[in-house]
């Protein structure tokens, strides 16, 4: 979920509060302070409605799949560069620190070797991941490191990775690294809640 809020929209005439149907969908607090996607309801009616899988079908379009001829060779650097702008490079580790989250940084500002670089013909700065994805006490550390980059900082904040803290201090993370800069913030559903 990509969010543009930074702490200066706080409480502008940017941020709307939450629809009645939002509020009526969620347990945040309809005066809470930052603008948000209000969600829908999970309609699992879409999901209960495919009771019949032809199995056969699916087990020879199973089969072709490793049958099938790969990227040729003059289309395989493309689509890897394109795979590495789609990812995430993330750490989340217990024992991350400041340092090691600007060399992640520094590795996606400059994820490739020069000679690779050279090799393929392309400028290394088209070529980067999407995010760096860090627990909240290292965003603002990772936003400034990618300050001018065109790369987002991603937050997992909300108790990352079990999701099982109430969820008042769950969105007091949120709005945490909302604040420190995050780009997106990477959410925890509790697993009995799916």
């Amino acid at each position: 979920m990509s969010s543009t809020i930074r702490e200066a929209d706080v409480g502008s005439s940017k941020v709307t509060p939450l629809p009645a149907r939002a509020a009526a969908n969620t347990a945040v607090p309809p005066d809470h302070r930052i603008a948000r996607n209000p969600g829908m309801k999970l309609d699992l009616g879409f999901m209960e409605s495919v009771r019949s899988v032809n199995r056969s079908a699916l087990e020879r379009r199973v089969a072709s799949l490793t049958k099938r001829r790969s990227i040729k060779a003059d289309n395989q650097a493309a689509w890897l560069l394109r795979a590495v702008a789609c990812m995430d490079l993330t750490t989340l580790n217990s024992n991350d620190t400041e340092e090691r989250v600007r060399r992640l940084c520094a590795k996606a500002i400059n994820p490739f070797r020069r000679d690779i670089v050279e090799g393929l013909g392309i400028s290394g700065e088209t070529i980067r991941p999407a995010a760096v994805c860090v627990y909240h006490p290292f965003v603002a550390t990772a936003v400034d490191a990618v300050r001018g980059t065109g790369i987002h900082v991603a937050a997992v904040s909300t108790a990352f990775p079990h999701g099982l803290t109430p969820l008042s201090p769950r969105l007091q993370e949120i709005e945490a690294s909302v604040r420190d800069g995050a780009d997106e913030i990477d959410v925890v559903i509790p697993r009995g809640l799916v």
